[in-house]
């Protein structure tokens, strides 16, 4: 075991933008040193690489307890990573040694495991409660940009409500450094509702240093488990002889899990703990996608469900249809990105009043530009236009990819449609249940394409004046 002096300075450390290490105090240069680091190379302690990676490019401080390997132990220590001109500054601390095979955690740190291993996603701020880490696809699937939201204060994606007191859980638990559970909030400009509870970080010095938090969204409940004595009812089948529960506790017992996937995957795929052989990475690159692509079949199942449900209702309400396209645009903006596509959408200044809801409308949207960017060509253009025929409010999504023949057009809207099943592509449910949501709302969807000459999906809803 390496002796570390627990009487000396904090331990300090400087950063090009690239990552190479300019210069460090003795103990942080000897702990790069036995991990194969030196001076004017990238620094060899994976954790506070990542930890000065994050913090380079969210431009603000971060600071995280993390765990070093360093021979036979492992090493506990508090790592403050400030972006500064020309790269980044670091401060480490703690120094605590321990056998890398026994794992400390507290009760506290065990409870705030349990309660996250439920939740929908996960969410962490620094001591000034900003964003510094929100879960991979949590804005995609609940209408928020995540990368967005990266640095800015918690309330800046979250309203907070007051409890039946008058007061805010989670002020309370900053004042007293404590666990919470209970703080409601909406996410701006979506009306969806969750359930926020955390548990606080404190640094060495036993500061508060921020929360690993966890969001449940609020949706309505599931009937309780019937008792040993309670008659059973038949169950009621909305599809495929399923009873309605069957894809909501779907939901629940597939999507941490494969959230936990895709998170870790698309780690593996960054290298973010350091270098891999390029076939390792693409493996994890693959393993992600798959997850993805599970997920999203989750998910398109528990719409069906829901839209084909006798007593599914829309909550109709003023909307602006620029806003939602502008917002649908922003959150796949990452995908067009990787896929080397190009989205047009509408100015900031162009405003196209309709009546329907906003969440609903925001998820025909991301399906129809996800498509329009599955399907294009690297180089492509998506463009999306407003126009106003009459009572109606459309937007089009027109692409530049190799089209629909007109005998399939109607078939793409059908439940599991698919032209070509060779192709990639989703579950064949993503156009019927857009199509579905937007007569819901008293609107239509339609498109208008020719082999070889792209596509045009038209959303239309009712024109409010």
């Amino acid at each position: 075991m390496n002796a570390i002096d627990r009487t000396l300075p904090v331990s300090w450390g400087r950063l090009d933008r690239e990552g190479r290490l300019l210069d460090a105090e003795a103990r942080l240069a000897e702990l790069n040193q036995r991990a194969g680091g030196d001076t004017g190379v990238p620094l060899a302690v994976p954790p506070i690489a990542a930890l000065a990676r994050l913090a380079q490019r969210l431009g603000i401080a971060i600071s995280r307890n993390v765990v070093a390997a360093d021979g036979e132990d492992d090493l506990d220590l508090w790592v403050r990573a400030e972006p500064e001109q020309g790269g980044v500054r670091l401060e480490v601390s703690g120094w605590r040694q321990r056998p890398a095979w026994r794992a400390i955690a507290s009760e506290l740190e065990r409870e705030g495991d349990f309660f996250r291993s439920a939740a929908d996603w996960l969410w962490e701020t620094d001591a000034s409660l900003r964003i510094t880490f929100l879960s991979i696809e949590a804005g995609e699937r609940y209408g928020f940009d995540s990368s967005a939201m990266l640095g800015q204060p918690l309330t800046r994606l979250f309203h907070l409500e007051q409890d039946e007191s008058g007061n805010l859980p989670i002020l309370d638990a900053v004042a007293a450094q404590a666990q919470f559970d209970g703080q409601k909030a909406e996410i701006r400009g979506t009306g969806r509702m969750v359930r926020l509870a955390a548990t606080p970080r404190s640094d060495p010095g036993g500061r508060f240093a921020g929360f690993v938090g966890a969001a449940h969204m609020l949706e309505t409940p599931l009937p309780p488990e019937p008792g040993p004595d309670t008659p059973l009812p038949a169950p009621a089948a909305s599809f495929g002889g399923f009873p309605d529960s069957f894809s909501q506790r779907l939901d629940r017992a597939l999507r941490g899990p494969l959230g936990k996937i895709i998170a870790n995957a698309d780690s593996i795929s960054a290298q973010l703990d350091g270098p891999l052989k390029s076939d390792y990475a693409e493996y994890a690159s693959d393993i992600a996608n798959a997850g993805r692509h599970l997920l999203g079949l989750v998910e398109d199942l528990v719409d069906l469900q829901a839209i084909e449900r006798d007593d599914f209702a829309i909550a109709l309400e003023p909307i602006d249809l620029a806003d939602v396209a502008r917002r649908a645009s922003g959150l796949l903006g990452v995908r067009a990105a990787q896929s080397e596509v190009r989205i047009d959408k509408p100015a900031l200044d162009e405003a196209l009043p309709a009546t329907g809801e906003f969440r609903r409308a925001l998820q025909v949207l991301v399906n129809l530009i996800g498509n329009a960017v599955r399907y294009s060509p690297p180089g492509a253009m998506v463009w999306i236009r407003l126009e106003r025929e009459e009572k109606k409010s459309c937007v089009i999504v027109a692409d530049q990819g190799k089209g629909i023949a007109h005998e399939d057009q109607e078939r793409i809207f059908e439940k599991f449609g698919r032209v070509d099943d060779s192709e990639p592509g989703g579950s064949g449910l993503g156009l019927y249940i857009a199509r579905r949501l937007a007569r819901a709302m008293g609107g239509d969807l339609k498109v208008d394409s020719a082999p070889g000459m792209g596509a045009r999906f038209i959303f239309s809803l009712p024109t409010r004046h």
